[in-house]
């Protein structure tokens, strides 16, 4: 049974940075897609960043752009998620997501695309 871990969050003030981190036990196929979904209290889940794995490619919610960067260290089966310049908006659950399927511009950000699920992170952003 995969098993995704996520480690980093926490409380931060308005502008600083905070590095999330997810392992995932087992998830070692090199085509695959992992990244992060959010979710505040009172919205739904929504799609934060990731990585396709096999190449790289990443894909980015408008609304972290050029804040977040979404990066994989192979060898050690984790992905991680730099986030810089962080607004009180930001303040959610974050979720390490995973799945063996592509996904394209236009797929990336649903839930129901994700078969793997971490047990999520606080991060509380003070203004």
């Amino acid at each position: 049974q995969e098993q995704l871990v996520e480690s980093g969050g926490g409380p931060v003030q308005a502008g600083g940075s905070l590095r999330l981190s997810c392992a995932a036990s087992e998830f070692r196929d090199s085509r695959s897609t992992m990244g992060w979904f959010r979710q505040a209290p009172g919205k739904e889940r929504e799609g934060v960043a990731v990585i396709y794995t096999g190449s790289g490619r990443t894909y980015y919610a408008d609304s972290v752009k050029g804040r977040f960067t979404i990066s994989q260290e192979n060898a050690k089966n984790t992905v991680y998620l730099q986030m810089n310049s962080l607004k009180p908006e930001d303040t959610a659950m974050y979720y390490c997501a995973a799945d063996y399927r592509m996904w394209t511009s236009s797929t990336w950000f649903y839930e129901s695309g994700y078969h793997y699920w971490g047990q999520g992170t606080q991060v509380t952003v003070s203004s």
